[in-house]
């Protein structure tokens, strides 16, 4: 492997491992913490997406409030999750779709899901949610075969 792909793939596994950071650190949060967090953004997307929301009624003002953060939850795991499957592709390197290295590269993302929800069984507040794991592989499924594209353009850019 000449030089520039071997730092390519260790620049990859850093920022694979600063995404498993990340997420760590995220699950650590408790419950009121993690609630503070998306609850910020959560009070930006209402501002764009239900501009009359300040003349709802308490209980509407509630309803949507939790819809809109459910949402932002659900998307702010597939994000994480998407960098992780995204770098750790790369840091496994060219190949094919269907290949063993794209089969560890999911395993390995549908394993540290698995542990992560583990993770925050074990924190105040939080909950183990195999759901929230199918949204996370699918958001590493996501990122994977973002690099798969970028591979074919970067291959079918070296034919021309």
């Amino acid at each position: 492997m000449d030089t520039k792909k071997l730092a390519a793939r260790l620049a990859a596994g850093l920022m694979t491992l600063v995404c498993m950071a990340v997420i760590f650190m995220f699950s650590c949060d408790n419950s009121d913490e993690s609630s503070d967090k998306s609850g910020m953004i959560t009070r930006a997307v209402i501002s764009i997406v239900a501009p009359d929301y300040d003349k709802m009624s308490p209980a509407q003002q509630q309803a949507t409030m939790d819809k809109v953060e459910h949402i932002i939850r659900k998307l702010a795991h597939f994000t994480v999750y998407t960098a992780l499957g995204f770098f750790s592709s790369l840091t496994v390197g060219r190949r094919k779709l269907l290949s063993k290295g794209t089969a560890v590269n999911m395993i390995f993302c549908f394993l540290y899901a698995c542990s992560d929800e583990l993770h925050q069984y074990f924190v105040p507040g939080r909950s183990c949610q195999f759901t929230d794991v199918l949204i996370d592989t699918s958001g590493a499924l996501t990122g994977t075969l973002l690099t798969m594209l970028l591979f074919t353009i970067i291959r079918s850019r070296k034919k021309t």
